[in-house]
């Protein structure tokens, strides 16, 4: 098992409202199944005890508000109390239209300020009150969500600013921890067919579940297909395996080929 015997914390571990399965809650089976002990933390308790349930092999649910620091460092400190160590922190959040984003012209304040609030800092924050039982243990991995939207054109300008942040963000963690055997990498997946990327659009637009993933399914080179899920959870256990041992300060697209530049 190539968890075997670790702790893992996944900020994110709920379900947004739709069919299918989402990155967070994935990835928390993914490395429930090879071993690891999962702190499954959300906003919604509910749906993180559901994953939990889901998951098994110990898995337990905590509620976090990834705006207030405070709850995100009790989070950190019950998997430090309830198992010793903390060897994974993965921070599977992100809002986009639902927070109100828009393009430069149209974008608020406001709707700026709660984007960022939930993409980027709650990820800085997480990573602030993680790093300390990191580096007494001398390991440590920690990992993100960030987006193929941060390397490429998109038209919202609050979530690709603060997902291109969580990449400099992770090449800053990475290279200042690696002298204490602590790995920093981030995944940026491409359009994945999960609640939040496709249903959350439904709702927004109008239009039919089939006509979004049509639109969708047309912008992927590789089967002309979405991604899924199960793509980044497999994306984010290698990452935290042991296999990924040499592998730090790396933005991974998850993507089918949707960033490829040729030429």
């Amino acid at each position: 098992m190539r968890l075997k015997d670790r702790t893992a914390i996944v900020i994110g571990a709920g379900q947004s409202p739709g069919q299918g399965i989402g990155n967070g809650r994935a990835t928390c089976l993914r490395f429930a199944q090879e071993g690891a002990r999962v702190l499954c933390v959300d906003r919604d308790l509910a749906s993180a005890e559901e994953t939990a349930g889901l998951a098994g092999h110990g898995a337990a649910a905590f509620a976090a508000e990834v705006t207030q620091e405070a709850t995100l460092a009790a989070a950190i400190a019950d998997c430090v109390a309830r198992w010793g160590r903390l060897d994974i922190l993965h921070y599977n959040v992100g809002v986009s239209i639902a927070g109100g984003d828009a393009p430069p012209t149209d974008i608020t304040e406001e709707a700026f300020d709660r984007v960022t609030a939930i993409n980027l800092r709650g990820f800085v924050m997480s990573v602030k009150h993680a790093l300390p039982a990191m580096r007494r243990q001398g390991s440590g991995v920690i990992l993100s969500i960030s987006s193929a939207a941060a390397i490429e054109s998109y038209p919202l300008v609050a979530y690709k600013t603060s997902k291109a942040a969580m990449i400099a963000f992770t090449e800053q963690v990475a290279i200042q921890n690696a002298e204490h055997g602590i790995r920093c990498n981030t995944i940026l997946p491409g359009l994945m067919d999960t609640p939040m990327a496709v249903d959350t659009r439904v709702r927004a637009t109008g239009r039919t579940r089939a006509e979004v993933e049509a639109a969708r399914n047309a912008r992927v080179p590789l089967r002309r297909r979405m991604g899924t899920a199960w793509d980044v959870a497999n994306a984010a256990l290698f990452l935290a395996s042991d296999e990924a041992g040499f592998i730090t300060g790396v933005a991974l697209p998850v993507d089918g080929g949707q960033v490829v530049k040729i030429g």
